[in-house]
């Protein structure tokens, strides 16, 4: 059986914000090709901080970062055409007039001649099934179209492996279920920031918690979805259909006599 290859590798990784804040302390972490993987933890776990190391938007003296077998600090530019990031916010990626400048803005910046640029819009938006949108204002979308469209400007790029920070953060139900689609039909290598454990569950193969800076815990998503001690203890709550299941097995069945639902109907909502 032929092994999957690794596309991060992270060794003893520390980061300190200019402020003092110590946001990673010793990181050691291996992701590999084809793998969904969420960090989840509270805010100031320093999962966002862990992210934004993939692509060199932040850096440390501390450590090292290898991504797609590149040292980060030593192939920027390379880098950053391999691993695409969306932002939490996606005001923060959408600062073009038209939905078609945001998404043609990296293959331009790399190159691309009119007619490839064309193509690579029209295919990112079609994965994020925003086809057709090509002529609106961002500024004038809906909260989840931002997001989509936030996914388009990254596709568009053609990457290996795709970042984001929080994709379901703020967004209605429906929206939330497009995205899931979404992700789940995107056949590349993905590692998320997020508190929805739902969506975790329901993306992801791998679940790494964070706590303080550090990796308290690091495997199969339905393992560490299912300890709910391992989750409470580092300040997180199981996801409500394992809280359920757990509720149903630990509650103490009393048997019902026929007689007393005829007698009291109410009783037993009859």
């Amino acid at each position: 059986m032929e092994l999957a290859k690794k596309v991060v590798t992270i060794k003893n990784l520390e980061y300190e914000y200019p402020d003092g804040t110590s946001a990673l302390k010793g990181i050691n972490l291996d992701i590999f090709e084809g793998e969904s993987v969420a960090l989840i933890g509270l805010n100031g776990a320093g999962k966002s901080t862990l992210l934004l190391h993939l692509n060199g938007i932040l850096q440390s003296d501390e450590g090292d970062v290898e991504v797609l077998g590149m040292k980060v600090a030593e192939n920027i530019r390379e880098i950053r055409g391999k691993v695409g990031v969306v932002f939490q916010d996606p005001d923060d990626q959408l600062f073009m007039p038209t939905v078609f400048d945001d998404v043609a803005f990296g293959p331009i910046n790399m190159g691309f001649s009119e007619e490839k640029v064309k193509e690579k819009v029209r295919m990112a938006l079609e994965r994020v099934n925003m086809s057709g949108h090509e002529k609106r204002a961002p500024h004038h979308m809906s909260l989840g179209e931002k997001k989509r469209v936030s996914i388009a400007t990254v596709l568009s790029m053609e990457p290996e492996i795709l970042i984001l920070d929080e994709p379901t953060s703020n967004v209605d139900p429906r929206a939330r279920r497009n995205l899931i689609e979404l992700l789940n039909g995107l056949d590349i290598t993905k590692i998320m920031a997020t508190h929805d454990l739902e969506l975790v569950s329901e993306t992801c193969d791998r679940a790494i918690v964070m706590f303080e800076g550090k990796i308290a815990a690091n495997g199969d998503v339905e393992e560490v979805l299912t300890d709910s001690k391992l989750l409470e203890s580092h300040g997180l709550e199981a996801p409500v259909l394992v809280r359920l299941f757990r509720d149903v097995m630990n509650r103490e069945y009393i048997p019902i006599r026929l007689e007393d639902v005829i007698e009291k109907p109410n009783k037993y909502k009859i």
